[in-house]
């Protein structure tokens, strides 16, 4: 298949996932706390694996300045950082009372810019080689599951319908495709191997910032190795993928 074929295939796919939401509504919220903070913590891990064992040392090949390579690393973080200060975007794994939650409309711009950047990101890293951008999109991905899980529920705690949440909920995913169309594009006349440190930071700062904070909150012993082993996971995951592809 060609690069555009795997970035519009890539695209496509981050987008159903949205649609993985719908779940909540079948769900007891007993039984959604229970799965969604170990696939919040395997989602960290999958996020940092894919920045440390993926995109850093591919974007090391090309950008061969440690300087320029870590700045991009950085401006990736602090995009994310930007985000969420002026946004108010918040992760809300849980759709729950005790949730913080954002309005609904500033969750589907913030995560619409989100996914936005990751496509572009992501796309860049299809661009370099298509088995990293396997390996990144599945990172993305990884992080997608838990976070469309909570957004659903709070769109709907927030009044909203089944039906209009969903519809949404996949129109933010599709900016995900829209940014990696345009890093196909742009590759045609600039140099976007800046944008896979670049989204190396926004991993970063998802996992780092985001997500294990998350995880970290608990009195309960067992609950904390649960999460620990379900980050190591993640991060194994990715290592293993990256033995595989080498």
């Amino acid at each position: 298949m060609t690069v555009l074929l795997w970035i519009v295939l890539g695209g496509l796919g981050m987008s159903a996932i949205a649609l993985v939401g719908s779940v909540t509504l079948l769900m007891k919220k007993a039984t959604l706390d229970r799965i969604v903070m170990p696939l919040v913590a395997f989602a960290a891990g999958s996020l940092l694996g894919g920045a440390f064992f993926h995109m850093l040392p591919a974007a090391s090949l090309t950008i061969t300045d440690p300087t320029r390579l870590y700045s991009w690393t950085l401006l990736g973080f602090i995009v994310f950082f930007a985000l969420e200060q002026f946004l108010h975007w918040h992760h809300c794994h849980r759709a729950s009372a005790d949730c913080k939650r954002p309005i609904t409309y500033l969750i589907l711009i913030g995560d619409g810019l989100h996914n936005f950047l990751g496509g572009l990101g992501v796309g860049a890293v299809f661009l370099m080689d298509v088995r990293l951008g396997i390996a990144a999109w599945l990172a993305a991905a990884a992080h997608e599951i838990p976070q469309e899980l909570g957004d659903f529920g709070v769109l709907i705690h927030g009044g909203w319908s089944r039906a209009k949440a969903l519809l949404f909920n996949l129109l933010s995913g599709l900016t995900f495709l829209l940014g990696g169309l345009l890093a196909w594009m742009a590759s045609a006349t600039l140099e976007v191997d800046f944008l896979v440190p670049f989204a190396a930071g926004n991993f970063i700062y998802i996992g780092a910032v985001d997500l294990v904070p998350e995880v970290t909150r608990h009195e309960d012993p067992g609950t904390n190795i649960l999460h620990f082993i379900c980050f190591v996971s993640g991060l194994a995951l990715l290592w293993l993928v990256h033995v595989a592809l080498a």
